[in-house]
């Protein structure tokens, strides 16, 4: 990271704020873990959520628009949006049976560069899915940012859509020794 807070600030954070838990948790890839990472402890207090919207500020590069999923990505889009001035869109886990039914909420560009942003990656089946659909919706999608990767096949599950990851940390580095 930059001048806005360095690599070891953004682990120590995370750390601090009671977000790696031990115990026995049920992931969203459907494997049982004894650690979990909840980034919402992180992302619903302003000074956290600052310090990962600069993270991912400094990585937007020529992405002319942010997106993720709902949930999680949510507050990390529209904080990295304020900070860095990219819009952003919102991928729906379902259509809504009313309204526009819509799975993309928000504005792309045809041809658009969007960069994804993930809260926690494991096996990299949700953030697929999310590439997939805003590639369905005329995104250009080369890289997903992501808060936590916990180094367990989500960097190979996206090589093959020509998709790189991005962490700005590792679940080795968050539930590590203090530095």
């Amino acid at each position: 990271m930059g001048a806005s807070g360095s690599h070891a600030d953004l682990v120590r954070m995370l750390r601090e704020s009671g977000a790696v838990r031990f115990g026995t948790f049920a992931l969203a890839s459907g494997r049982t873990s004894s650690v979990y990472v909840d980034i919402k402890r992180v992302w619903t207090d302003p000074k956290r959520l600052e310090l990962i919207a600069r993270a991912f500020s400094e990585r937007v590069g020529s992405a002319q628009v942010l997106g993720g999923m709902e949930l999680g990505a949510v507050p990390l889009l529209a904080a990295t949006s304020l900070l860095s001035g990219r819009p952003f869109v919102v991928v729906r886990k379902a259509a809504k049976a009313h309204g526009t039914a819509q799975r993309i909420e928000g504005e792309i560009p045809p041809g658009a560069e969007v960069l994804v942003l993930e809260d926690v990656t494991t096996s990299g089946g949700s953030v697929a899915e999310t590439v997939e659909l805003l590639r369905a919706g005329g995104a250009r999608v080369e890289r997903v940012a992501v808060v936590v990767d916990r180094k367990e096949g989500a960097e190979e599950r996206l090589a093959p859509l020509g998709v790189r990851l991005e962490a700005l940390a590792t679940l080795d580095e968050v539930r590590g020794p203090p530095t």
